[in-house]
């Protein structure tokens, strides 16, 4: 899932979830509206010889079927991370052909099922385009980000996970979630104020530079509480890097294998890169209350140490909050909400709402999902309302640093090149600029490579 983002050098943002809440992936859905034609238009690649008057069989790949509600199952290919929604009888006609029946007899089943007659062929030459049919094709999963490990990772048993995202685990974390909470609403003082906080050391570009790790850590937790979730789940997960907001680096996790399991049990992977971040807020956050009230007399340095790491911790909390960017908690709204492909289906929505919506963006709004219509209806204001909040938060958390940074810097650069402060003052700001320069560039060069193909 999910998703503002820390990069390797960008010390100030909580990594996302990637977005596993849409399972269309690209592929093109079978049409709900039709039960006797779960797949669609045909293909152009036939199901079987045409010259061959026998029943066929179809060898399928190892794919998943998960209920999406009454009408609908949810079906995939988890090796290469496609699924898309089908109608019921759809999943009819894979399951007899899972069970090795020919496309007669899967087609009999669906008939029975729909009361009218199917049209398997049909439907397994779209099975076929969407490569769900095994024909000795390799199986890799499909890149979603443009820095992705190639391989789903396991490694963690099971079993050995579990007890961390049981029950009693999720009481903890949501304690810690509201300890919190209760903390900050009643020791204003512990709220972090980014202008000082945010350096550790008096030295403001040495405490820039101690950032990083400390970023690094706090990404590679959360990013670790998704792929461990899943793993209780006994499902893999992949990580990635990708970018937000043309200048952000981001920090993903792909838990498009969610998509295997019934709705209710996604909720773990999606939310366990937050609960996470609540203990490790709740821990200093203890820590500090202590210092505060004075029951524990603990050295300047180690109370600087909490702070900033409060001050991380919490940046990307609240990011993850903002649902209007595909975060953690976009994720969970869209998996509550029976979503197939909310974020595009917004968009359209409104660009139709200015009158710049293209006829071919009419005609896939049309064929849109009711539940993505019903829930694009306010969730394009709330993208429009998102970028004000968007900005508030940039403007509370990372502008008095970020202003803090600049004054130290024009001063160590006014000192001229030969002094030692000039070099540090440019050294620091290089190694503080390099996770928004490098995003931005790579957004330059893809709108280039669009505008040329479009040439």
């Amino acid at each position: 899932m999910t998703e503002v983002t820390t990069g390797a050098a960008n010390p100030h943002e909580d990594t996302p979830a990637a977005d596993p809440a849409e399972p269309q992936a690209g592929t093109s859905t079978a049409d709900p509206a039709d039960p006797a034609d779960p797949a669609g238009p045909p293909g152009d690649t036939p199901a079987a010889d045409p010259h061959d008057d026998s029943p066929a069989t179809v060898r399928l790949r190892p794919l998943t079927l998960v209920d999406e509600g009454e009408d609908e199952v949810l079906v995939g290919d988890p090796a290469t991370g496609e699924f898309i929604t089908i109608p019921k009888v759809g999943g009819v006609v894979i399951e007899a052909l899972r069970r090795g029946a020919t496309t007669d007899e899967a087609a009999a089943e669906a008939e029975e099922f729909a009361g009218e007659p199917v049209d398997v062929p049909s439907f397994v030459d779209t099975l076929r385009e969407l490569g769900f049919l095994d024909e000795g094709q390799e199986s890799a999963p499909v890149r979603s980000a443009p820095v992705q490990g190639s391989r789903w990772l396991t490694g963690v048993r099971q079993e050995r996970v579990r007890p961390f995202f049981g029950r009693v685990a999720w009481s903890l974390y949501t304690a810690c979630a509201v300890f919190a909470l209760a903390v900050f609403v009643l020791w204003p003082a512990l709220f972090p104020d980014p202008a000082t906080d945010a350096f550790i050391v008096d030295d403001i570009g040495l405490g820039s530079l101690i950032l990083i790790p400390l970023a690094l850590v706090a990404a590679a937790i959360h990013e670790l509480g998704h792929w461990l979730a899943a793993r209780a789940l006994d499902l893999p997960a992949r990580f990635g890097m990708d970018r937000r907001m043309v200048f952000l680096l981001v920090f993903e996790t792909d838990l498009t294998q969610v998509w295997t399991v019934e709705r209710r049990k996604r909720y773990g992977p999606l939310l366990a890169g937050l609960a996470l971040d609540a203990v490790l807020l709740a821990v200093p956050l203890a820590g500090r209350l202590l210092i505060e009230t004075g029951v524990w007399s603990a050295p300047g340095l180690l109370d600087a140490a909490l702070a900033t790491w409060i001050y991380v911790k919490l940046t990307g909390m609240l990011w993850q909050c903002m649902i209007f960017l595909r975060t953690d908690l976009y994720a969970v709204v869209v998996n509550a909400l029976g979503c197939r492909n909310l974020w595009h289906v917004s968009s359209l929505m409104l660009r139709r709402s200015v009158g710049r919506l293209s006829p071919d963006g009419a005609a896939e709004l049309a064929d849109a999902h009711p539940a993505d219509v019903r829930a694009g209806r306010w969730f394009r204001w709330v993208r429009l309302l998102g970028a004000a909040l968007t900005l508030a938060w940039a403007g509370f958390f990372l502008a008095p640093f970020a202003w803090e940074m600049a004054r130290w810097a024009a001063d160590g650069l006014g000192d001229g090149p030969a002094t030692g402060s000039f070099w540090w003052a440019l050294l620091c700001t290089a190694v503080y600029l390099t996770p928004f320069v490098l995003p931005a560039a790579l957004s330059v060069r893809e709108h280039a490579r669009r505008i040329t193909a479009r040439a």
